[in-house]
């Protein structure tokens, strides 16, 4: 794979600053041709992306042929499984900009030193999260959803909690590698594991060849078993020598310093997943109120949203990737316009997206599994917003993502918080406690916390602070 930071000496791995090498970081390096790099970070990233979306949608045509109360249950399942993100991103992130520093400063054994103390965190905050499967149901009926769906939700949340070792394990691998600049072999795995999980659900869910009928709990085990199989692999490619990032002597890297550094800059990552996973579980529960047929639209909604999110996700890990790099080197301008790059390339890439989903809106609906009448008109009606927010949610992800990399994780979580949790639920509330409002206005909300965060994200990237921030 080429380097990721191309200099003036062309593609010479020697070039001081390169990545891999040692060197004086930033000496005589000036980084050329941003726009190639930035593409081919972000074209593995959106391919991994558009296949694990692929799969959502595979798990929700699937569970939706058995009814509108078993999909309801996997979606509410799936949206408080979402929180255990928000635990592992207090390492993954911390992970992504240190591992980047120091794939940037041409330092790649302390790169792996790195991975395998973000190992050892990650382990004891996934024996934490299983403490939580004796509470699936109680947590679940948190939300006052009817006792179907809360006992089909329980029943996929504690099989998603038994797999919390192997999820957080696969987020760090791959936070590990995008930091490196290897986007290729996360791609790889990934594919393997969809591959599995579809054939997984296709066996568990309807009981074919010969395995049970398991319906929400075998979309449920197909995702977990993939994860497991996922995880095994990144374990043996690493261990043999596949990855950028070689393996060390086992144990070498754990040291309460490098652990410490590393929460330093994820915790508050960890806490913005927090408070957007907690925000989006609040907003669902105030969906939940306006029936079954509101939030059923609302889970379709989220799920084409996810595809929504590619290019997004794809430019937030090219700009980490690259802002933390440059920033290694010593290149701070660099650093900068890498950043701004990859918004221009999201804003374009999400605006067409939202444009498409306006002209598609119907015809996704149903490709969906929308059913009955009500569902598919307020489902229509969602993806609208969803569709006209697209531009703003560019600026979260880009901007979002280039402060991350550089460290400067604090930011994004102030702006997550004063976006959903000030904006959109304040007004939910006030709507709701004092208005008799419908549905399609409490979703419109969002429009408003999203354009919050991409001014406040705008704001602190045109100021240099994120440059100086200690990792």
């Amino acid at each position: 794979m080429s380097s990721v930071v191309e200099t003036d000496a062309g593609d010479d791995a020697s070039a001081p600053g390169a990545p891999g090498t040692p060197g004086t970081p930033g000496a005589g390096a000036a980084p050329r041709r941003i726009e190639l790099s930035i593409w081919q970070l972000a074209w593995p990233t959106a391919a991994s992306m558009i296949m694990a979306s692929s799969v959502q949608m595979i798990d929700f045509l699937m569970i939706g042929s058995l009814g509108g109360t078993a999909l309801a249950a996997m979606g509410m399942g799936m949206q408080v499984h979402f929180l255990q993100f928000g635990v592992f991103a207090a390492v993954s992130m911390g992970t992504v900009a240190l591992v980047a520093r120091a794939v940037g400063a041409g330092d790649l054994p302390e790169a792996e030193r790195l991975l395998q103390v973000s190992v050892v965190v990650t382990a004891v905050l996934g024996c934490l999260c299983m403490l939580a499967i004796p509470m699936a149901e109680p947590l679940i009926g948190l939300f006052g959803v009817e006792d179907e769906v809360r006992r089909g939700a329980a029943v996929y949340l504690r099989i998603m909690l038994m797999a919390s070792i192997p999820m957080g394990m696969g987020l760090i691998f791959f936070s590990a590698l995008r930091g490196a600049g290897d986007v290729i072999r996360p791609l790889w795995v990934g594919l393997f594991m969809n591959l599995l999980n579809v054939l997984g659900n296709y066996m568990l869910i309807f009981g074919h060849w010969g395995a049970p009928r398991l319906g929400v709990a075998g979309a449920a085990y197909a995702t977990a078993l993939s994860m497991a199989a996922g995880m095994l692999m990144t374990m043996v490619l690493w261990r043999s020598g596949w990855l950028i990032i070689k393996p060390g002597r086992l144990g070498e890297g754990v040291s309460w310093d490098r652990a410490r550094r590393l929460l330093r800059v994820g915790i508050p990552s960890a806490m913005e997943s927090a408070v957007f996973d907690v925000g989006l579980l609040v907003f669902t529960a105030y969906i939940a109120e306006f029936g079954t047929a509101a939030i059923s639209a609302y889970f379709i909604g989220t799920r084409v949203l996810m595809f929504s999110f590619v290019p997004g996700v794809a430019y937030q890990m090219a700009a980490s990737t690259l802002v933390g790099q440059n920033l290694g080197a010593g290149q701070p301008q660099e650093a900068r316009r890498a950043g701004w790059r990859a918004l221009r390339s999201a804003l374009v890439a999400m605006s067409i997206t939202g444009l498409t989903l306006a002209l598609l809106a119907r015809p996704i609906t149903s490709m969906f599994g929308a059913t009955g009448a009500q569902t598919v008109e307020l489902s229509v009606a969602f993806i609208y917003i969803l569709a006209a927010a697209q531009p703003m949610m560019a600026f979260d992800f880009a901007l979002g993502g280039a402060l991350r990399g550089a460290g400067d994780t604090r930011f994004p979580l102030l702006a997550v918080f004063t976006g959903l949790a000030g904006v959109r639920l304040g007004l939910v509330w006030v709507a709701m406690t004092f208005f008799d409002v419908s549905i399609t206005t409490v979703w419109s909300f969002l429009l408003l916390d999203y354009t919050t965060r991409a001014v406040m994200l705008a704001a602190r990237y045109r100021g240099d602070r994120w440059q100086h921030i200690e990792v």
